[in-house]
């Protein structure tokens, strides 16, 4: 289609890390929701640019690691609207592994994929590598047209209708990344829609939306054993409005076969017995069983009975670790701004000042903010919540995380603060260590 043919072209010229794009119109007034078809605008939801920056910096990642083979990488961003996602995995990729992408943009908005390819076209990837294809129709239809090697599901709302279809076009290994927006249902609050979609149920404590996180990879680990498959989470984060889970997928029964290995509850405000189940079980470590100074949560295995009516329970949900350390050691502040930040000396059509560059730089930062630090403990059993843990103990004010953290690195721990949403830390210490620490501080 020409150009002049598009309602609204050229639109509002917009960067989201090194690239360009046009959009019909100024991403401030679009909001976070959906555009309706009466705006008459392509949907480009800003507040998702991190998410797109760790997208880029993830799929470089699983390229060097050898995670999705040595050939074409055949990538589908399955509900593109705007098409940026795609176009900046190959317009920011290295030259080297951008030639080894044919990215489909899939879309059931004809307008939207005319100005994603219309943008493609006049901002092209800076190295000229790589291949860009635009696709009309349903996602759950045309996903299984190709054998894929990464998948993203970023529908609005839940991305349960989307996994099924996702999961079998994959290839022998390949990498499915999914984003919920349906957060009030994942995090507890809309307690018959977590029920209804997910078949669980989310404590709406602090750690609500890890329980949230780990319900979305219960349910995708479980699609996945349908299909012979297993996941291995690469990386999760709750990051404004929404949940986002990336995860390796491997075909393979045995796998397939241990999903429920994975799976269990976490129990808020434990017994003394359901402490020791799970330090049996291996989803926490030795500690007192003093019921003075029981840890705050704890999670148990699958197999273990629990009241339903019980509302310290949240589950079913993943009990193992969120991410993968090398993945997560990956994105560092250096390498994003290296990969997804342009620099002020670069010029280009958008003119900006250097306060508007440093302010984009600012972003990016921000996308992958204590994600490399939190890679060595991603597997510990307790994330901590400061509030929560001063509250607990009846300590007053809360201690900072980044003391905790050098508190028990000292004490010979592995801790990290971490990236979720409220100020918090990871670690692996025994839950005296824990009390210890936060009342030494």
């Amino acid at each position: 289609m020409d150009a002049n043919d598009l309602e609204g072209w050229p639109g509002v010229l917009h960067r989201e890390g090194r690239t360009l794009c046009r959009l019909s119109r100024d991403p401030s007034e679009l909001g976070a929701g959906p555009a309706t078809k009466a705006q008459g605008a392509v949907f480009h939801n800003p507040a998702v640019a991190g998410s797109r920056t760790r997208s880029v910096l993830l799929l470089q990642h699983c390229i060097e690691a050898g995670l999705i083979g040595q050939g074409t990488i055949y990538a589908l961003d399955g509900l593109s609207a705007s098409g940026l996602r795609a176009r900046r995995w190959l317009n920011e990729l290295p030259s080297e592994s951008a030639s080894r992408i044919s990215a489909t943009m899939g879309d059931m908005d004809p307008a939207a994929l005319d100005w994603a390819m219309r943008c493609h076209d006049e901002f092209p990837p800076e190295h000229g590598k790589g291949v860009l294809l635009a696709h009309l129709g349903d996602l759950r239809k045309s996903v299984l047209e190709h054998g894929r090697h990464w998948v993203d599901i970023d529908p609005y709302g839940s991305p349960l209708p989307f996994l099924d279809t996702a999961v079998q076009s994959l290839a022998r290994r390949g990498v499915l990344e999914v984003s919920a927006t349906d957060s009030a249902a994942l995090t507890g609050s809309s307690k018959n829609a977590l029920l209804r979609r997910y078949g669980a149920r989310v404590k709406t404590d602090g750690l609500a939306h890890d329980s949230g996180l780990r319900v979305l990879l219960a349910n995708l680990a479980r699609t996945a054993a349908r299909h012979d498959r297993s996941v291995t989470p690469l990386l999760s984060v709750w990051d404004s409005h929404h949940l986002r889970v990336s995860a390796l997928v491997t075909r393979g029964v045995g796998g397939a076969n241990q999903v429920e290995e994975s799976l269990g509850w976490r129990v808020a405000s434990p017994s003394a017995q359901e402490v020791s189940t799970s330090i049996s079980a291996g989803l926490h470590p030795e500690t007192s069983l003093d019921s003075e100074s029981l840890p705050m949560h704890c999670f148990l295995p699958l197999s273990v009975p629990i009241d339903r009516a019980d509302k310290r329970f949240s589950g079913p949900l993943w009990t193992g670790p969120l991410g993968d350390t090398e993945a997560m050691a990956s994105m560092t502040e250096e390498r994003a701004i290296e990969m997804c930040s342009t620099e002020f000396e670069d010029a280009d059509v958008m003119k900006w000042s250097e306060h508007e560059c440093e302010k984009e730089k600012r972003i990016v930062l921000r996308s992958v903010r204590h994600i490399s630090d939190e890679a060595g403990v991603i597997d510990a059993p307790h994330l901590i919540l400061v509030d929560d843990l001063a509250s607990w103990l009846g300590s007053g004010s809360p201690v900072s995380p980044s003391v905790m953290v050098e508190t028990l690195r000292e004490e010979g721990y592995r801790a990290a603060v971490s990236r979720y949403g409220k100020p918090a830390f990871r670690t692996d210490a025994p839950w005296d260590a824990v009390v210890s620490a936060a009342n030494d501080r």
